[in-house]
């Protein structure tokens, strides 16, 4: 019960250009003491992706949905269904099976305010977060979503956000010391990154104990 009550299942798109807010929202959550739960955390060719995304549902009081990818970017482009499909599934998980998932809590994000009701009419009465595909803006969403639900003594959004970027620069001249080339830092695993983010604030509370 102690994993599930820290567990975050984040459904968000997985392309090259979303990957700056994935990186900032895994932190995110490390930083405030939740343990990011996403498929990328790991790969078995024998398991269905299907099945992945319901375990891990299952396995998390909290999910994070970002639904930036609802619409087409240019003529002839489909439109991202899998991330309004996860976020079905997590909201049946807590209406099929209110025993087990009744202190389930979800947040939605999107790019742009309003944009999702032509799509999702049905949620257009919830409370969604918009970030403009900005870092900060998505920290800021985050942050008050947990803090709106229990944390206490939350950093600020700003705070968090300068944290981010000293892991950032720590990660990437440590990496380099350790004889990764460029392109390899920047094509690591989710998995990696998460693992290097854990590490780094452990490191860092050490280091506030010892001073």
């Amino acid at each position: 019960m102690d994993a599930y009550n820290k567990n975050v299942f984040i459904n968000c798109p997985f392309d090259k250009s979303y990957e700056p807010l994935l990186h900032t929202l895994l932190f995110t959550l490390i930083y405030l003491g939740y343990v990011p739960r996403i498929t990328l955390e790991r790969s078995d060719s024998g398991e269905t992706r299907f099945s992945k995304i319901c375990d891990l549902i299952s396995s998390c009081k909290y999910s994070i949905h970002d639904l930036s990818r609802i619409k087409a970017k240019k003529k002839g482009e489909y439109f991202r269904l899998n991330m309004p499909f996860e976020l079905g599934l997590d909201i049946g998980a807590r209406i099929f099976n209110p025993i087990q998932h009744k202190q389930k809590k979800c947040l939605i994000l999107e790019e742009e305010q309003y944009r999702f009701q032509a799509a999702l009419s049905d949620i257009s009465n919830s409370d969604i977060k918009t970030h403009n595909g900005e870092p900060i803006k998505l920290i800021k969403g985050v942050r008050d979503f947990f803090s709106e639900n229990g944390l206490k003594h939350t950093p600020g959004y700003t705070f968090i956000y300068k944290k981010y970027l000293d892991f950032v620069d720590d990660f990437y001249d440590k990496r380099i010391n350790e004889g990764f080339n460029k392109k390899e830092i920047f094509s690591m695993t989710i998995k990696e990154m998460i693992d290097y983010m854990f590490e780094w604030k452990e490191a860092i509370e050490r280091l506030a104990l010892e001073s």
